[in-house]
């Protein structure tokens, strides 16, 4: 019996070592890779288009906007020395756009100083170039951006498609395949933010990718190092914490050692964050000097009009006036953990790939929803998941997560005036959903078909009554922000009403999927 096991068990090493270059195979043969071309050349054309608009803070001086915190950092890190990125001196005046990002944002803030220092050394040339708004230097700033989505974000969705549609030996439909690379490319809120308002956060989204495709193809060293990495770039990175932690420590539970499994990957995750913070763990006020950076609770549990928790009950409860900061930090604090700690404690129980998936976008969802000092453009962050998930959620919830999101995000587009760009990307992500893939997922998961239609015109009516109010309609001077707090309690109740189903959805999944991935375990 024992010959005839290990008999069985020789061929597998080689049907493993051969099954990426299988799955490529296939790939090609179906045509896959050229639909990722052809969407990846429009959705590059779409960001182009978006490009030439407007953006955060144009012509609006003494602070401008994100475009200009951007270009400040640009000027600081070429012509101060490291020590001095993250500290107020003569030359590096915080309350001017100071580093508030972990150090990979500087890296990279540096190596596209040096880009526009050698193309146009007036844009950032110390303290001269502040609000610098010269055509061609407008021109460099957006190319990085372009630069960074194609190197870092597009590179990370061919990888997830490759492993999360690789896994199914047929390599499965063309036309799914490529509507799912489209959904996730032609995120119209990433698109806007970026290329737009003016961001990078396709960096961190596109390293976070990354790790998740990493995670799902069973490299779980690889998955710590890149979520590491984002995590350096953007400390909102974090959103995605508990979903790695739990899925990656419930994994190890159920290796042959987990305690070894367990410190490999803890040692990859020191490691890398001893290589990204080394100039700044040479003494102990220099690393909590750059830590304190990190965490502006100083702005309050809210900024702006933002669709969660704090800001939609403000209505009613006045949060900043009635609580301190730091019994703020504390309720904020408990209640994120009591509304990730549901899907955390899944996947640690029965960890799994679709449960991996969920937990993210719940974990996410939790931090937007009730952590503290949350953005609108964090949103983007409960996307990326939803968007990995458009094969598996019914497809009436992906589109309206979408369109409630560019709900969410509109008064702040509003401010940059990016209202075109905007609309041109509202119709585009509705198309989307309705081409013949989308309709299919819509149909797949339709119980009740005419219930479904109503809520979803319901939907869209509201959404469009509110477009239409906001931009023809003054409010009144007692209430200036009367259409904003509209917005977002519409939209509170919908992400609210969302992130309730798929926790749901997650704790369902041990019934449906775990039985599978028991068969995929590693030794």
């Amino acid at each position: 019996m024992e010959k005839e096991r290990k008999k069985f068990q020789k061929p597998k090493p080689e049907t493993e070592s051969n099954n990426l270059y299988d799955i490529s195979c296939l790939f090609f043969q179906k045509g896959i890779m050229g639909s990722f071309l052809l969407i990846s050349i429009f959705s590059l054309l779409l960001r182009v288009s978006v490009s030439l608009h407007s953006y955060s803070g144009a012509g609006s001086p003494p602070k401008f906007g994100d475009f200009e915190a951007q270009r400040h950092w640009m000027e600081i890190t070429t012509n101060l020395p490291i020590k001095d990125w993250y500290f107020n001196t003569t030359n590096n005046d915080l309350s001017y756009w100071g580093l508030d990002y972990p150090p990979l944002t500087a890296y990279q803030s540096y190596f596209h100083g040096l880009i526009l220092k050698y193309f146009d050394p007036n844009s950032v040339s110390l303290f001269s170039s502040r609000g610098y708004e010269t055509h061609f230097g407008k021109l460099l700033m957006r190319w990085t951006v372009l630069s960074s989505d194609l190197l870092i974000f597009f590179p990370a969705v061919l990888y997830f498609i490759f492993v999360y549609h690789g896994g199914n030996r047929s390599g499965g439909d063309k036309s799914d395949v490529a509507w799912h690379m489209a959904v996730i490319l032609i995120n119209p809120c990433l698109i806007l933010i970026d290329h737009g308002h003016f961001q990078y956060n396709c960096i961190s989204l596109g390293l976070t990718l990354g790790a998740v495709a990493a995670v799902l193809s069973r490299k779980n060293l690889l998955a710590c190092v890149l979520f590491c990495l984002s995590l350096n770039h953007k400390q909102m990175s974090a959103y995605y914490a508990p979903a790695f932690f739990s899925h990656l420590f419930g994994s190890c539970l159920r290796r042959k050692n987990p305690p070894l499994e367990v410190l490999k990957l803890g040692l990859a995750v020191l490691g890398t964050f001893a290589i990204v913070w080394w100039p700044y763990l040479h003494s102990r006020d220099a690393f909590f000097g750059v830590l304190s950076r990190l965490a502006p609770f100083e702005r309050g549990i809210y900024e702006d009009y933002v669709a969660n928790f704090w800001c939609s009950t403000s209505i009613l409860i006045k949060w900043k006036r009635l609580f301190t900061t730091h019994s703020l930090r504390f309720v904020s604090l408990v209640a994120t953990i009591l509304t990730f700690l549901p899907s955390m404690i899944q996947q640690i129980l029965a960890p799994s790939s679709k449960g991996f998936l969920y937990g993210l976008l719940n974990s996410s969802f939790a931090f937007y929803l009730f952590s503290f000092q949350v953005h609108e453009k964090s949103i983007l962050l409960p996307l990326l998941p939803a968007t990995l998930l458009a094969m598996e959620l019914p497809g009436v919830h992906s589109m309206l997560l979408m369109l409630c999101a560019l709900l969410s995000m509109f008064p702040l587009l509003c401010r940059d005036k990016l209202v075109v760009p905007y609309m041109a990307l509202y119709a585009s992500s509705i198309l989307l959903y309705l081409a013949p893939s989308g309709r299919r997922q819509i149909k797949k998961h339709l119980s009740r078909p005419m219930i479904t239609f109503s809520i979803v015109m319901i939907q869209f009516l509201c959404s469009l009554i509110f477009h239409i109010i906001y931009l023809t309609i003054r409010p009144p001077e007692k209430y200036p922000y009367l259409f904003e707090a509209m917005i977002m309690n519409f939209c509170f109740s919908h992400l609210l009403g969302f992130t309730v189903y798929t926790n749901v959805k997650q704790w369902m999944l041990p019934r449906q999927f775990t039985s599978g991935d028991k068969e995929k375990k590693l030794n």
